[in-house]
């Protein structure tokens, strides 16, 4: 075969490949169609794109290690640089409703027998990428697997002027997720997060054997740091989004190499993550999927919303995602863990009474010790209890069934916290279960915080599982499950045999987990499920692609809320993303309104004490929540927008605004503790013709001044700790 160009995609997202059969294929640029180099008319061009590009899927083993380069960057390895390509398949079919185009691209290492097929995806006429990996032992002897890339992009720096360095010129967006803060994005240059060009390509050298890391291991896949990030030129407003999908260990690179960038994102690894992967004659191994927004404009906020198109387009269907329920949860602020009885039933009175949906008993329901007995480490006695799933009859004396009863009078759908990953130390079931159903290294039975993991690769973990959710489904008849997850297990399990890598292990389990979750929707198809890890601690599309709620934090201070609901859409879908509404008695009517507001533009989880309101106070969470009901049909197809940039923590204005399919945008804005009163909001994308209206606020009336030719608006909220919602729609009577 002599060595090709290869042109695939779309429009706005297509790949310019090199395919050589005395070499790896490689992929040389991607981008918008128009913009790719022409090889026939740009031969020199792609001449040097060459040189810079790395295979299309890197791969490390034992015994083989890099070329051509050291340190700790997982490019250049020796099995990548002898792979063959050997063919390549296009195919175009459809996939709910909508044409999907597939490339596998396919190649070979004689050495070891290893066969790597590259796979890449297109939903329509999208600008996101989906990619992986995918490899198979062909030879005659084992291959022990240290590093896969799911997706390899270099010369991502192709686009810039001669005159502007890459240190300089692309700047990167990153975010830490601390529990409670989540989605703290921060944008610097490469060179401000220590990627320098150092000069020495001249020299015959590779580059500085230097990276920009960022790594995730264990099973809490954001704990640190969100599965995402970006890469933008500023001066133009190109911008690559990247996400890993993957429930559990990942990492992510950029590195310099020949003068230009690369970057390469995969799911566990052996050295950040005890991962290894042995490969018998004729077995294989499947990556982890990533998907990649890349726009050639609009910077950050344009690649988010191709990425938020994708996150709906590639997620399991489900009715919740079309009614949005509002969702009453017992635990914030509210019972926090010691439900009972006497403590639900006025509760269940209140929160129907200001129009909740779906009432949730959070965790607690199945505790048989004192209410606030305090265990090790400060938490509940029944912490290193649960496992068993059965209601506490000293909580409920007339049993559970009779406060599920009330719930359903009270005209709404009951709910259950479940946490089912986990087993306490101390319940019956760590006894009846074989060890095998558990995480283990070297033999012993792993314990964090006093829970021992469940393994959902055997099948006794799954069986017991299953039981314990139809059982509640059927006994009680819930329609709505919160399933939590409140440890970080580490590195992983060496297996039922002890035979396998941590990293390996965990990832097995993270994939049975999914299939798990597929399966108990399979079952109950209309049942509700949340995600919660911990608050925001597993925000990966992995969960969020098979979940139709999802729970972003645990923040209980409602004047730092706004923050992370503001930035939310990032990473979840408003229709998906759940903020908490925890209206208590000592809040003022402003500051009832920021805490209403931070939940109107995604999912509303009210908690609280609505039972011990005033019968004002009651008024303006029944007003917020009938405001709400008029126009959450239009989440679903929204689009976010951050007109004041994206939240910092301490930001005393924030704004984050929900554009509709029909045009509406719904603008949510905070005021908080030493922020001056009033503040202009650019608007760019307002019709002249659109006017501000309040949709919902609480305490002093707002002032809203539209700028019509400056496409701003210029508010006024009097009170510190204090918001508003305010709808743009196409006439003044919407």
């Amino acid at each position: 075969m002599p060595v090709t160009h290869l042109r695939w995609g779309n429009d706005a997202l297509s790949l310019l490949l090199l395919l050589d059969p005395t070499g790896p294929a490689r992929l040389l640029a991607a981008g918008e169609v128009a913009s790719l180099p022409d090889p026939e008319h740009e031969p020199e061009h792609c001449a040097g794109l060459t040189q810079q590009a790395l295979p299309l899927v890197e791969v490390q083993t034992a015994g083989s290690g890099r070329l051509g380069t050291s340190g700790k960057r997982h490019v250049d390895g020796a099995v990548a640089r002898g792979l063959r390509y050997t063919g390549h398949e296009e195919e175009r079919g459809r996939l709910d409703g909508m044409g999907v185009r597939t490339l596998r691209v396919r190649m070979a290492d004689e050495a070891t027998g290893l066969h790597v097929t590259a796979a890449y995806s297109l939903r329509g006429e999208s600008a996101v990428l989906r990619a992986e990996a995918h490899v198979e032992n062909r030879g005659a002897l084992p291959v022990t697997l240290e590093y896969v890339s799911s997706f390899v992009l270099s010369n991502l720096a192709w686009q810039l002027p001669d005159s502007e360095r890459w240190e300089d010129g692309l700047s990167l967006w990153l975010a830490a997720n601390p529990w409670s803060g989540e989605f703290r994005w921060s944008r610097a240059t490469l060179a401000e997060r220590g990627l320098h060009d150092v000069g020495m390509v001249p020299f015959g050298q590779t580059g500085s054997k230097n990276r920009i890391a960022v790594t995730s291991t264990g099973s809490w896949s954001s704990s640190e740091h969100l599965p995402m990030g970006c890469l933008e030129n500023p001066a133009t407003g190109r911008a690559l989004v990247w996400q890993i999908e993957h429930n559990g260990s990942w990492h992510a690179e950029l590195g310099d190499r020949f003068g230009d960038v690369y970057l390469a994102l995969s799911g566990p690894t052996d050295r950040e993550h005890q991962w290894r992967r042995p490969l018998g004659p004729g077995e294989a191994f499947r990556t982890v999927p990533v998907s990649v927004a890349l726009v050639p404009n609009g910077g950050f906020e344009a690649a988010i919303a191709a990425m938020t198109d994708h996150r709906r387009a590639t997620r399991r269907p489900h009715p919740d995602q079309a009614h949005l329920p509002v969702v009453f949860n017992d635990f914030m602020n509210s019972l926090m863990g010691e439900p009972s009885t006497q403590a639900l039933l006025p509760l269940i009175d209140a929160a129907a009474a200001v129009g909740a949906e779906y009432f949730c008993i959070d965790a607690g329901w199945y505790d048989t010790e004192p209410p606030g007995s305090v265990g090790p480490g400060g938490v509940p006695g029944w912490w290193d209890a649960v496992g068993e799933w059965t209601e506490s009859h000293t909580r409920f004396p007339g049993g559970l069934k009779e406060v599920v009863d009330r719930i359903r009078a009270a005209g709404m759908v009951p709910g259950l916290w479940l946490e089912p990953e986990v087993v306490g130390v101390r319940s019956p079931v760590a006894a009846t279960l074989p060890d095998e159903a558990f995480f283990r290294r070297d033999g012993v039975r792993l314990v964090e915080w006093g829970r021992h993991q469940l393994d959902l690769r055997h099948p006794a973990a799954r069986a017991h599982l299953d039981a314990v959710v139809d059982r509640l489904v059927h006994d009680y008849g819930v329609g709505y499950l919160k399933l939590d997850y409140n440890i970080d297990i580490g590195p992983g399990t060496d297996g039922p045999e002890g035979t396998d890598s941590p990293g390996n292990g965990l990832l097995g389990h993270n994939r049975a987990y999914l299939d798990w979750l597929d399966g108990l929707l399979d079952r109950h198809p209309t049942l509700v499920v949340e995600s919660c890890a911990a608050g925001g601690s597993r925000t990966d599309h992995a969960v969020l692609s098979r979940l139709p709620i999802h729970s972003v934090t645990d923040q209980q201070d409602f004047r730092l809320l706004p923050a992370v609901a503001a930035a939310a859409p990032t990473a979840v879908t408003p229709e998906q993303g759940a903020i908490w509404a925890y209206p208590l008695p000592a809040h003022t009517h402003a500051e009832l309104g920021m805490v209403m507001v931070s939940a109107l533009l995604g999912r509303v989880h009210l908690s609280g004490r609505p039972d011990l309101l005033t019968q004002d106070q009651l008024t303006v969470v029944r007003r917020a929540l009938d405001t709400y009901k008029t126009y959450r049909h239009l989440l679903p197809g929204a689009t976010p927008r951050w007109p004041l940039g994206l939240p910092g923590w301490r930001d005393g204005w924030l704004a984050l605004g929900l554009t509709a399919a029909d045009g509406t945008t719904l603008l949510a804005l905070w005021r908080r503790d030493g922020a001056p009163s009033a503040a202009t909001v650019p608007l760019p994308w307002i019709p002249e013709q659109q006017r501000p209206r309040a949709l919902f606020q609480s305490g002093p009336q707002p002032t809203l001044d539209w700028d019509r030719s400056g496409r701003a608006l210029r508010v006024v909220l009097p009170a510190e700790r204090s918001a508003v919602l305010v709808a743009f729609a196409r006439n003044e009577k919407e």
